[in-house]
C-alpha cells in the first residue's frame, strides 16, 4: 500500500490553527505519510509536526463554507484547525482518519525515521540480560542464565535468556512452562544485595477447576528459597476473581502443595477497568464548569487515585517482604504481562537506588516491561479521546510511570531524574519516531534493532541528560517508603493538566522554585567555602 492513496487532499492554504499557550497561525497545512504539518511565512510562528499515530480521534464541524476539525491527541492535547472549504476539510479529515490507524507496524514512522543527531551510544545494545547478569554473577551463583527460550518456542512473551535457579534444567522449565498460563514460568525479577532474597514474576498456574498440580513447578519456586526461609506469593487479584479464573483452566497456588509459601491476594484492577478510569479523568481535567464540587466528584468518580494506592500498596508489601521480612517473593496476576509488571518494577524502586539513576530506570524499563513482555502495541494503540469502544487498550504503563512520579514527589532528592523524563516516556509509548516501544513481545521487536532507532540513543545524548536530570538529586542509597495515604497522592498536573492555563502556571512557579533552590546552593557552598578558609587561617594562627 503506498501512503499517497490514502491522502486525498495533499495540501490547503489558509488554514488557521488553535493550540494551548500558542498564538493562532495561518499557513498552509500538508499531509504525508506520517504527518500532519502546518507552516507559516511568519518568521515568528512554530511550525506544527504532529504525527498521525499521535492521533486518538478527530472531530469534523462547520460552519457555513469554513470547515473545522478538532484532533484530539494521544498525548492529551486537543488542537483545532480552521479549514476554508468544506471539501478539503473532509477530505484532510478522512485521510488523518485512515493515516492514525494503520495497522501494520512496518508502516508506521520509526522504520522510515533517521535520526538528524549523531548516535553516541546505540540504545538498543545498552541493556542486554547478558550484561545485567554479569552483576549478579559478581554476587552470587545461585543463578544462571537459560536460553530455554531462545527460539520463542517455550514462552512467546518471554526474551531468549531468562534468570533462573542454577540447579533447575531447561528440561524442568519446559514442563513448568506448560502448568503457567501463556508459558511464563517464574523467572527472576530482582535480587536484593542486602540479604539476598529474591522477587521472581510469572503467570498465573494452570490448575483448573481440577486442582492440577505440576511437581516441576514447586521445585523451581523452592529452589529460590533459603534454608529454613518462607515465601510470599503476591496474587494481584482478589480471592474471588482467581477463583473464578479455575471455571476457565486457571487458578493459584494451593498451600497444601506449597506449604512454605504464603499466597497473599492483593486486588489491582484489570486493563479494561483502568481505561475507563483514564477516560473519566481526562473528562474531569478538561470541564469547563469551574464548579469546585463537580471537579472533585468527577475526580473521585474516575478512581485514578484509587488504583494508584492499590498499586503502590502492593508495591510496597512486596518491598516490606523482601527487605524487613527477610522472605523471597513470587508476583503474578493472571497473564503476568500488566498488574504483575507494575508491581515488581516499582518494589525495585523502593528498594534500589539504582533504579532511581537516568540509565539505572531505563534498564528498569528494559527488563521489566520492555524484556518481560509487556503488550504495548496493544495496550498503547488508543488513548482517553478514541470513539471506539476499547479492547486491549489500557494505560498500564502510565498508571505506572505515574506511581514512580507520586514516589519522586515525595522524595524529590532521591531521584536522579526529573518529571521530564517521565512525562517523556509517556509519551514515546504512545507515539514515537524511535522504535523501543513497537511490538508487544521481545520476539515482535527482534528486527528492529536493525531498522529503528532506539528512544534511549536519543536520551543519553549529553544535552539531552542535563535537561533530563533532577537539579536537587543526592544519592540515597536507602530504601524509600512512600506513603499511600489519601492525603499524600497527588493528580498529576505534568500530564493530565499541562494543557491547562493554570497548570502552566504552577510549572513557572516549579521552575522558579527549583532556581531559587540551586541558587540558595550556590550561596550556601561559598559560605562553606569561608567557613574552611577562616578555620585554616586560624590554625595557622594558632601555630
Amino acid at each position: 500500500m503506498e501512503f499517497a492513496e490514502l491522502i486525498k487532499t495533499p495540501r490547503v492554504d489558509g488554514v488557521v490553527l488553535h493550540r494551548p499557550f500558542m498564538p493562532t497561525v495561518e499557513g498552509t497545512l500538508c499531509l504525508t505519510g506520517h504527518h500532519l504539518i502546518l507552516s507559516s511565512r511568519q518568521d515568528s510562528a512554530e511550525e506544527l509536526w504532529l504525527l498521525h499515530a499521535n492521533i486518538d480521534s478527530i472531530e469534523k464541524r462547520f460552519v457555513g463554507s469554513l470547515g473545522r476539525i478538532v484532533v484530539k491527541c494521544k498525548d492529551l492535547r486537543i488542537i483545532q484547525l480552521d479549514i476554508p472549504g468544506m471539501e478539503e476539510c473532509l477530505n484532510i479529515a478522512s485521510s488523518v482518519e485512515a493515516l492514525s490507524t494503520l495497522d501494520s507496524v512496518s508502516l508506521m514512522y520509526p522504520f522510515f525515521y533517521r535520526p538528524m543527531f549523531e548516535v553516541i551510544e546505540d540504545g538498543w545494545n545498552s541493556f542486554l540480560p547478558q550484561d545485567a547478569f554479569k552483576d549478579l554473577e559478581s554476587i552470587t551463583d545461585e543463578w544462571r542464565l537459560s536460553e530455554v527460550n531462545k527460539d520463542f518456542s517455550v514462552c512467546s512473551s518471554y526474551p531468549p535468556l531468562v534468570a533462573v535457579p542454577k540447579h533447575i534444567d531447561d528440561d524442568t522449565l519446559k514442563k513448568v512452562a506448560t502448568f503457567r498460563h501463556g508459558g511464563r514460568f517464574p523467572v527472576l525479577s530482582y535480587y536484593h544485595k542486602k540479604n539476598g532474597m529474591v522477587m521472581m514474576r510469572a503467570g498465573q498456574p494452570l490448575t483448573g477447576t481440577n486442582g492440577r498440580r505440576c511437581k516441576e513447578d514447586e521445585k523451581l519456586i523452592n529452589a529460590t528459597l533459603r534454608a529454613g526461609k518462607r515465601g510470599y506469593i503476591i496474587d494481584t487479584r482478589t480471592i474471588n476473581v482467581a477463583q473464578q479464573a479455575k471455571a476457565r483452566g486457571g487458578g493459584f497456588e494451593s498451600e497444601g502443595n506449597y506449604p512454605q509459601w504464603r499466597r497473599i491476594h492483593k486486588a489491582i484492577e484489570r486493563s479494561n477497568i483502568l481505561q475507563e478510569s483514564l477516560i473519566k479523568l481526562v473528562e474531569a481535567c478538561n470541564d469547563q464548569s469551574h464548579s469546585m464540587d463537580r471537579w472533585l466528584s468527577k475526580l473521585e468518580a474516575s478512581n485514578w487515585q484509587t488504583h494508584i494506592k492499590e498499586i503502590l500498596t502492593t508495591a510496597c508489601l512486596a518491598a516490606q517482604c523482601i527487605d524487613r521480612s527477610g522472605a523471597s517473593v513470587l508476583v503474578h496476576g493472571t497473564e503476568g504481562t500488566d498488574s504483575t509488571l507494575q508491581v515488581t518494577s516499582l518494589a525495585q524502586i523502593i528498594l534500589d537506588p539504582t533504579c532511581r539513576t537516568i540509565k539505572g530506570f531505563q534498564g528498569l524499563v528494559e527488563r521489566e516491561w520492555l524484556q518481560a513482555g509487556h503488550p504495548f502495541q496493544q495496550r498503547c494503540a488508543q488513548s482517553a479521546y478514541s470513539n471506539s469502544k476499547p479492547r486491549q487498550e489500557a494505560p498500564v504503563f502510565l498508571h505506572f510511570l505515574d506511581c514512580v512520579w507520586q514516589t519522586l514527589r515525595q522524595f524529590p532528592c532521591s531521584f536522579e531524574f526529573n518529571e521530564a523524563f517521565l512525562v517523556l516516556l509517556f509519551e514515546h509509548a504512545y507515539a514515537s519516531q524511535f522504535g523501543t516501544f513497537l511490538g508487544n513481545s521481545a520476539a515482535e521487536r527482534l528486527s528492529l534493532a536493525e531498522k529503528t532507532v532506539s528512544l534511549w540513543s536519543w536520551v543519553n545524548r549529553p544535552q539531552e541528560l542535563e535537561r533530563l536530570t533532577n537539579p536537587l538529586y543526592e544519592a540515597n542509597s536507602l530504601v524509600i517508603w512512600p506513603s499511600v495515604a489519601p492525603q499524600s497522592l497527588l493528580l498529576w498536573e505534568g500530564v493530565f493538566l499541562r494543557w491547562n492555563r493554570s497548570s502552566r502556571c504552577l510549572d513557572e512557579a516549579y521552575d522558579e522554585m527549583v532556581h531559587i533552590i540551586e541558587y540558595n546552593k550556590e550561596l550556601q557552598n561559598k559560605v562553606n567555602s569561608l567557613r574552611r578558609q577562616l578555620h585554616e587561617d586560624q590554625v595557622e594562627f594558632c601555630f
